[in-house]
Order: structure tokens, then sequence, then C-alpha cells
């Protein structure tokens, strides 16, 4: 997917202005505590558990037997997973494809199909899990067959309008049909986008107003309903340095289309018990897409399993404030939360847009400080779903912070008979991770984009641009991968 441009407005000065209304539901309003006020300090976050190194990391996740790690892959497509992997790891090749699939010459009737063709036949065919329900529920069945599972996103995003939601929209509820037909348990989550079924200026617009109520409590939203906690006392909120305007009627109107929209996709995996994993964006409309995800919570979250999951971007400062605030504020409605943990994917955009603005960057100083936040939510959140109600996505390709949380995991028995606990990685990266956490007891999932090239070129974009470190890293995936086709090739011959 390409590294999104950052919108103009956010660029100038913003002037626009708003109170909560209550929910109805059947669950009780949010209690004073959580509701902000000015005469009220928060009151002291508790310190989460932290992942330590134990014995028990290097016995439950071990890559010393290739044969074992691989013996669910064919050595065809080990052959080929080597080569794409090899051939992303190498910057200027990746520089090259991002220039070609942006140039003219994808204009160019004939070489466009030449073009997309060798993609689809590479790229595409290591990244996605397909170009419709055909191929991506042979894909999920492949990947049950290895012991793995599937997190189906159809790769679309950033619409501009009601129009382009209203088809993204339908897309995704197609992805829950493919979802239920494929054999039980083989899809884990389906993935949506706010940025995909709700206009783009919207979600700014929103963030702004809700960011303006963060600094004054009085501001007064009427459209907002109940909610947990969006920001932390520390997070980010240079992007509105002027007091918004209220929504228009014509924008409240489109955002009664997007809420019900986006009901419509809680509902329906309600009615087929498949939980929703709403993915996180970049900071400029990350407010707005945790309001969706919050306040729908609230609505479809029952029992101890949630339905509807948030995502936590480790990789800014305030991440692990915000997750103990909106973990507490859920604990105290009685609400089951599940959230997925990443460390972040925008660091360049985001980091530029804090520069244009005059404010040093949201994301960690370190990558050391990176793996620490990412380590000690994950630490707290394997308490929490092993002791209560609730669920966890561990989305990482770190091999050390794989270790240490399948360690605490084992300590706290959360292993393959829980439900609570998930590890994720993307498709095509990480299978050497994804096979030893699947070979340890645990969970495992591939979040695997789908659709026709054309529609999910974005996606595959911004996965070179903004995984390039990662992809440049893949050499453990490599390392081992070549080491288990030399013991092949050496069976074979003698």
């Amino acid at each position: 997917m390409a590294t999104r441009v950052i919108p103009p407005r956010i660029l100038r000065k913003l002037r626009y202005n708003t109170a909560t209304k209550p929910l109805n539901s059947s669950h009780p309003p949010l209690s004073p505590s959580l509701s902000p006020s000015p005469c009220l300090l928060p009151a002291p976050l508790p310190s989460p558990a932290v992942l330590r190194p134990s014995a028990a990391a290097s016995d439950d996740l071990s890559f010393r037997d290739v044969e074992k790690l691989f013996s669910s892959v064919s050595t065809t497509s080990l052959l080929r997973s080597s080569a794409v992997l090899h051939a992303t790891a190498v910057e200027p090749m990746v520089d090259f494809g991002t220039w070609l699939l942006r140039s003219n010459l994808m204009h160019v009737h004939g070489i466009r199909d030449l073009i997309l063709a060798t993609v689809r036949n590479t790229f595409f065919d290591h990244f996605c899990a397909g170009e419709d329900a055909i191929t991506t529920a042979a894909s999920i069945r492949h990947l049950n067959r290895a012991g793995l599972r599937g997190m189906l996103v159809y790769g679309v995003e950033d619409a501009n309008d009601n129009d382009a939601c209203h088809r993204n929209f339908k897309g995704f509820l197609h992805t829950i049909d493919v979802s239920r037909s494929l054999p039980p348990s083989s899809v884990s989550f389906v993935i949506v986008k706010i940025t995909a079924i709700c206009p783009m200026s919207l979600l700014e617009r929103m963030s702004d107003l809700l960011r303006w109520q963060h600094k004054d409590p009085c501001f007064s939203l009427p459209w907002k309903q109940d909610c947990f906690p969006i920001f932390s006392e520390s997070s980010p909120l240079y992007h509105t340095s002027n007091k918004p305007e209220p929504l228009t009627p014509e924008e409240e109107k489109d955002l009664q289309l997007a809420i019900q929209r986006f009901h419509e996709l809680c509902h329906k995996c309600v009615q087929v018990n498949i939980p929703l994993l709403v993915d996180a964006e970049h900071t400029s409309v990350q407010p707005a897409i945790d309001y969706f995800t919050y306040s729908s919570a609230i609505l479809h979250n029952k029992g101890d399993n949630p339905i509807v999951f948030g995502t936590m971007q480790t990789y800014l400062k305030d991440a692990k404030e915000r997750l103990l605030l909106a973990a507490e504020a859920a604990d105290n409605m009685g609400i089951p939360m599940g959230f997925k943990l990443v460390r972040g994917a925008y660091m360049s955009s985001e980091t530029k847009l804090a520069e244009s603005l005059g404010y040093s960057s949201p994301i960690h100083d370190t990558i050391e400080d990176t793996h620490k936040c990412f380590n000690d939510c994950s630490s707290f959140m394997l308490e929490k779903v092993a002791n209560g109600p609730g669920g966890l996505v561990l989305a990482t390709h770190n091999v050390e912070s794989g270790k240490l949380a399948a360690a605490k995991a084992h300590e706290l028995g959360i292993g393959k008979v829980n439900h609570k606990l998930e590890f994720a990685q993307l498709h095509g990266m990480s299978e050497a991770l994804s096979f030893g956490l699947s070979n340890a007891g645990f969970q495992v999932s591939k979040y695997m984009p789908f659709g026709p090239v054309e529609t999910v070129m974005p996606y595959l974009l911004r996965r070179a641009e903004e995984n390039r470190g990662m992809l440049a890293a893949s050499g453990f995936d490599r390392q081992l991968m070549r080491k288990e086709l030399g013991r092949r090739l050496k069976a074979a011959v003698f």
C-alpha cells in the first residue's frame, strides 16, 4: 500500500466546534471517573508487568529443527519464497518496482498488462491470498493444512466519498461470507479498515473535534456516544491547533452512514461468530478510528469473548498509557475488549508530519524503546486475558518478542486450547516464526489481503515502502529456508 500523502489541510492552520450523547444500550454509561472533567486529575496508571526471558522461551519456541519447521512447505514454495524475500531485501529493486507501478507506463495498454501479470505471479501471490473468493478459499485451506489460520482483509483503504465507501463496505461483507464458507476456525479474524468505509475527510474532522474535546472537556460533541478513553495525557494533539467548527448537517449524515456500515459488519460477525479486527492507521485519523472501535465494542462485545478488536501501535510514545486507560474503562463497564498489538507502520510519514508542524515525533526515540513498549503491553494483556475476559493478538515479526511472549503465555497456561491469544504475521513474512509458534502449541494467523491485483496494488506498494526495513531484515527467514533447501538437496542426492 502506498505511503499516504499528508493531507494539505493538516499542514494548514485548522479552524473548526462540539457534547456527548448517551448511547441507548443495556450497558451502564461511563462512570464519572471515565468521563472528561477539568476538575479531576487522572488516577495513576498501573504499571504493566514486564516480559522477562525464561528458560521456557527457548523450550517453547525453537528454530533448530528446520526439517520440522518447514515440514508443511513444498520445495517449490520454499524456493519461490526465498527468491521473493531476497528480491524485496534489495532496496534498489524495491525502489524501481514502486517507481514502475506509479509511472505512466501503467497507462500504456500492453505494457500495463505485462507489469500486472509479473506482479500477480510474484509479489502478489507471495503476500496476498488471492484475487477472488475461490483462490482466497484455496489459500486459506492450504494454510489451515499447515496448522495456521487466516486473517482475511479486503485490500482497500482511503475512501474519499460515500460511493467508494459503499463499494468497499460490500467488499467487507463479502469477506465475511467467504470466511463463513470455509472450514470452522480456519479464519481467525475478518479485518476492516475504517478508512475504507468512512470518508477520509470526515475521519480527519472527527479526529480534530475529539482532540479539541480532550483539550477542553467542556467542548460539546452532540454526535458522540459512550466510548472508552481515546487519549492519554501524553497523546499528541498538535494536529489540531485551532478550535474546530462543528460537523455540518451533511457531515453528520455521512457519519451516520459510516456508523451504520460498521454496525452492520459487527452484527454480521456476531451472527457468524467471527471476530472483527479494526486496523490502526496514522495519527491524523486514529482518534476517529478508535471512536468507531470503542463505541461499537460497547454495543457488540458480550460475555467473555469480544467480537470487536482494536489495534494499538506500540511504536507510539502514548501507546502503553492509552492501552491501560481503555482496558480499565472496559473493565469498569463490564465489556470484554480485544486488542491487537503491533509495532507500527507509518514511521516516515508520522515523523515528517510532526516536524512540519514544529513538534517532536510521536514515535519512540529508539527501537529499544519500541521493543520495550511492545513487550510491556504484551505482558500486561497476557496476564489480563489469562485471568479474565478479553482477547489478544500479538502481531509481531520480532523473534525475541515472540520468544518472550511464548514464555509468558506458557507460564500463564495460555496455549492452543485457549482461544484468547493469537499470534500473527503478514502472509509471506516471518514464516519461521509462524511455524515455530504453531509447533510450540499456539494459535497463529497470517494477515491475508485479497482482491483484484489493481485493487490491492496500493497495499502492496505501502508494504514495500513502509516495511522495507523489515524486508531487508528478513535474512533470518532466508537463512533458515536456505538451510532447509540444502538439507532437502543433500537428502535427494545422497
